[in-house]
């Protein structure tokens, strides 16, 4: 291996500006190394045992409420209660009626589960004030069951039948 020492002609040469990048690049590949080893250790996860679900099709009651959440072109929420389009007091006293006839068609305060539950189906654009206002106006009437209808992503396990 050769070294050179200067010039020995006595002309000056201009400095060398090029950056050795070796011992960068040796560091870099050492803190890499420190890093793959370290992160496991410094990473704890705590073991949770997740439950195990299919999705299911409910079986719909009769005396269940469909109610439909969309947004109006100028901004404003509209609910529908099956066909007919109702604000939000009137959603409440019908929310209100209809649980009043099946307590007294059941004889009396009944079990939760046998009251009918209120099931929303909302359109994707619908904004989230909409949704959560109809929530609050079902729970506010007395409905402790209040549900979500969505169509299952294509190719799941709900829409493949066999």
């Amino acid at each position: 291996m050769a070294m050179s020492l200067g010039n020995t002609t006595g002309d000056d040469e201009p400095p060398i500006s090029d950056i050795n990048t070796t011992p960068l690049v040796d560091v870099m590949l050492v803190l890499l190394i420190i890093f793959l080893i370290t992160v496991p250790v410094v990473i704890q996860a705590v073991p949770v045992s997740l439950p195990k679900t299919v999705n299911e099709a409910t079986t719909t009651k009769p005396e269940n409420v469909n109610l439909a959440v969309r947004a109006a072109p100028d901004g404003s929420c509209e609910v529908y209660w099956n066909l007919t389009r109702v604000d939000s007091t009137q959603l409440v006293d019908r929310a209100v009626q209809h649980l009043e006839a099946e307590i007294a068609r059941l004889g009396g305060p009944a079990n939760v589960t046998e009251l009918p539950e209120a099931h929303i189906r909302a359109d994707v654009n619908t904004p989230y004030r909409c949704v959560g206002g109809t929530i609050f106006n079902m729970q506010r009437a007395g409905f402790a069951r209040v549900g979500f209808i969505s169509e299952p992503a294509p190719g799941s396990a709900a829409t493949v039948r066999l």
